[in-house]
């Protein structure tokens, strides 16, 4: 009668979660931004991201904190920028959309960068994960509806011009020389 051999203590590697190939650590960068000195929210919105970044397992490798409103160049968001174009990170977690861009235009042009370097976007109060496939069809949609967005806008103010011109106003900047009013176009 033939023995059978292996029936000991070993372990299947078929048998669910065990025998998996450790997956390649992913590296986080954590962006925090406020808009004004005074605003305190700073420290809750890096507990909640290095939270998340623990469940999904992620490797914070940097964290970014930014304070200013409206500046055109955040210089502190232009350095984690240039860890993902040096490949030092994975992923970018942020608190909220808004926190990253300046604009829906920079906010698309910012995430169009990321994804054309392979590397992961999300927003942990949007649920917006551009890491998975339902992600990046959402910031597809986004993308559309900022398109949509800049023509109806443009096409507005080409008609309220056209209504102004129709209706005899003068368009343009406009100097006071001696007795009348000059325009300038």
């Amino acid at each position: 009668m033939p023995v059978k051999q292996g029936s000991g203590s070993r372990k299947s590697a078929k048998v669910f979660g065990q025998g998996q190939k450790n997956a390649k650590m992913v590296r986080a960068a954590l962006y925090a931004r406020v808009s004004t000195q005074d605003q305190q929210t700073l420290p809750m919105q890096n507990r909640a991201m290095r939270e998340y970044a623990a469940r999904r397992g992620w490797a914070i490798v940097m964290q970014v904190k930014e304070v200013g409103s409206g500046a055109l160049q955040r210089q502190q968001r232009e350095k984690l920028i240039e860890a993902a174009r040096r490949r030092e990170i994975d992923v970018v977690l942020v608190w909220r959309l808004d926190r990253w861009g300046r604009s829906v235009t920079d906010l698309l042009a910012t995430l169009q960068e990321l994804e054309h370097l392979g590397v992961g976007f999300v927003s942990l109060t949007e649920a917006l994960d551009l890491t998975t496939p339902a992600g990046r069809a959402m910031a597809a949609l986004l993308a559309v509806f900022a398109s949509f967005e800049r023509e109806i806008l443009g096409e507005r103010v080409r008609a309220g011009l056209a209504h102004a011109r129709q209706n005899g106003k003068r368009l343009g900047f406009f100097v006071k020389f001696g007795e009348g009013t000059q325009g300038i176009s």
